[in-house]
């Protein structure tokens, strides 16, 4: 997957890397799940979309939207999709061709102390092998 520039390979739903060498500072990118599956790409094999976390050490828990395309013997991860910092995340589901990203997040004006009680809806879809928002 490549999260904000950087590419990041999952083990086991996890990866860690160090931000600085031997710094103690790491990048921790984590699966969260609210998957959706279903032949994104229209080429016959399933693909499955789902929702990653990021964290830096800081307060931040970044939330983005990827797709592991299925191939023959493989799964490709695509690029993310940045939902938000600390979002309340609903469902993730496949519909007319297009991946629908449910979650709340703050009202503009609200310190990130509150909790999140915007809904919001990301239409997203494949183009080209990557992923694309859709606005509507």
């Amino acid at each position: 997957y490549t999260v904000e520039g950087k590419n990041i390979t999952l083990v086991n739903g996890y990866s860690e890397e160090e931000i600085v060498p031997g710094s103690a500072s790491k990048i921790i990118t984590r699966y969260f799940g609210n998957e959706a599956s279903g032949d994104f790409n229209n080429d016959g094999i399933s693909d499955v979309a789902f929702l990653l976390t990021q964290n830096s050490g800081g307060s931040g828990t970044f939330y983005y939207a990827v797709v592991a395309l299925g191939s023959e013997n493989k799964c490709n991860g695509t690029n993310a999709i940045l939902l938000g910092d600390r979002i309340a995340p609903q469902t993730t589901n496949f519909q007319n061709g297009e991946i629908i990203v449910n979650y709340a997040e703050r009202k503009p004006d609200e310190p990130m102390t509150a909790s999140p009680s915007v809904g919001v809806s990301k239409y997203l879809n494949i183009s080209d092998g990557q992923l694309v928002e859709i606005q509507k």
